[in-house]
């Protein structure tokens, strides 16, 4: 019998948890980090100091024989695993390129280099957490973090006092704000100078159209395609309903995103790892549109690959690791034509729907033993952060797979009923009036025209590297 190859995995949980345990056949996993969304895990944040991190794993590896390290992890866990991998010599991402990937600013300044014609109008909010946004801004815009994850405190507003009351944060959000950056931050400073502070806001123009999902891995340099994932936002909001794998989108759309990927990939020096590229594509103007670069696989969307194309990325990810080509992994036969991960959101707090409870969940998966389920229940000061933050909660996400379209919608509507939630193809319940103007998830001629880069007024504000 073979000896199981040792691999550290780092901020292993949810998807990426489920993926690796498929995987204990062939690799044995040396776990660390700890998880951002429970309590008392995250309150290792106090403190938390990512080089310190890498250093430890660093020398358990070699104590421990790593063959390569792994993480999915957003938030901290990409940027240690390319840290540790650096300091074993093993196989890896460039920490760099990470940290040119995830900081938001510094990469629309590197995409609009490269590939201009896929940038849109940016700059930084050229003020600190809380104080008073500038008064010579053009609206609407759109304002998200330099560094974060999951779309958290990223929004579309309409005049000055949506964007003050957006960037005013009590003394619980910024302690957790500044603790879920300044990690990130510190390792930018040493490693990323031009980059300037993560610890601001940035503006962009906002953009309607279809929204997707480009996943690949880079292998000796070169990009591949994985494939891409379509979103289907609740209407009349920024928030995702499902994301749906085959995609409907042209092939010949899928290889413009992927010759955009190539040319920002090999600028930032990403030359080994899997990515993921969230992108528009206006199909009346013909427009495609980078939102942001991710230097991780998108994990919730491994199970939808495995389900329709047989390919399993979190075994891509461990060759990669290795330093192996994951093109020669075999595939295995596909269990559907179609699979859906289905996110379930509240918009107000008393629209969130009771959890499940024991029998609920023994009858989903009796009629659906195929469905994946994850629960995500918040109260207090957590959920009202969700709706201040992202504008909704999301308590739950469900997987299926179908033959087809029709079937998959019809499966939801009863996995839906079982759970006793509202099925994400139907519209969200009223939203507060003064919530702001949303993006619309459809397009129009008018609004949907590309942006012009000249004269746009929130590149008046300037763009620099320095701090607030």
């Amino acid at each position: 019998m073979s000896r199981r190859t040792r691999i550290g995995a780092l901020f292993n949980y949810d998807w990426d948890a489920l993926g690796l345990a498929r995987l204990t056949g062939q690799h044995e996993f040396d776990e660390a980090g700890f998880d951002l969304f429970s309590f008392p895990s995250n309150a290792r944040l106090l403190g938390f100091d990512l080089r310190r991190f890498a250093d430890a794993q660093a020398a358990r590896g070699r104590r421990r024989g790593w063959a390569g390290v792994v993480s999915q992890h957003e938030q901290f866990g990409a940027l240690a695993a390319a840290l540790v991998a650096e300091k074993l010599g093993l196989p890896g991402t460039a920490p760099t390129a990470v940290l040119a990937a995830q900081h938001k600013l510094h990469a629309r300044r590197v995409l609009d280099q490269v590939c201009p014609e896929a940038n849109l109008p940016f700059a930084a909010l050229d003020c600190a957490y809380g104080a008073d946004v500038p008064h010579d801004l053009s609206y609407p815009l759109y304002v998200k973090p330099v560094k974060a994850a999951f779309s958290v405190l990223a929004r579309e507003v309409r005049n000055r006092d949506e964007l003050q009351a957006h960037t005013r944060f009590g003394r619980r959000e910024l302690w957790v704000i500044r603790r879920l950056v300044e990690p990130f931050d510190r390792v930018g400073r040493e490693r990323l100078p031009e980059g300037g502070t993560a610890h601001r806001m940035m503006l962009e123009a906002p953009v309607q159209a279809p929204q997707f999902n480009l996943d690949g891995w880079v292998f000796q340099g070169r990009a591949h395609a994985l494939g891409v994932v379509d979103a289907i936002m609740y209407p009349h909001t920024q928030a995702f309903m499902r994301w749906e794998h085959p995609s409907r989108l042209a092939a010949q759309v899928q290889a413009r995103a992927l010759e955009v990927a190539q040319k920002f990939l090999a600028a930032i020096g990403f030359t080994h790892g899997l990515f993921n590229m969230e992108f528009f594509f206006d199909p009346v103007t013909d427009r495609l549109t980078v939102i942001e670069f991710n230097p991780r696989l998108a994990s919730q969307f491994a199970d939808l690959y495995r389900r329709v194309r047989g390919i399993d990325p979190h075994a891509m990810a461990i060759a990669l690791a290795l330093g192996q080509d994951p093109a020669a992994l075999p595939a295995t036969r596909p269990s559907a034509g179609i699979a859906a991960s289905l996110v379930y959101r509240a918009f107000t707090p008393d629209g969130v729907p009771r959890m499940p409870d024991a029998r609920a969940r023994a009858a989903l998966l009796a009629a659906f033993p195929d469905a994946l389920l994850f629960v995500m229940p918040k109260s207090g000061h957590s959920l009202a952060r969700d709706f201040k933050w992202l504008g909704s909660h999301r308590y739950g996400i469900v997987h299926l797979e179908a033959r087809d379209a029709a079937q998959l919608r019809r499966r939801t509507l009863r996995a839906s009923e079982i759970l006793g939630w509202p099925a994400p193809y139907a519209d969200p319940p009223d939203r507060p009036s003064t919530a702001p103007a949303p993006v619309v998830a459809t397009t129009s001629a008018a609004a949907a025209m590309p942006p012009q880069r000249a004269g746009h007024p929130i590149l008046q504000a300037p763009i620099t590297g320095d701090s607030p």
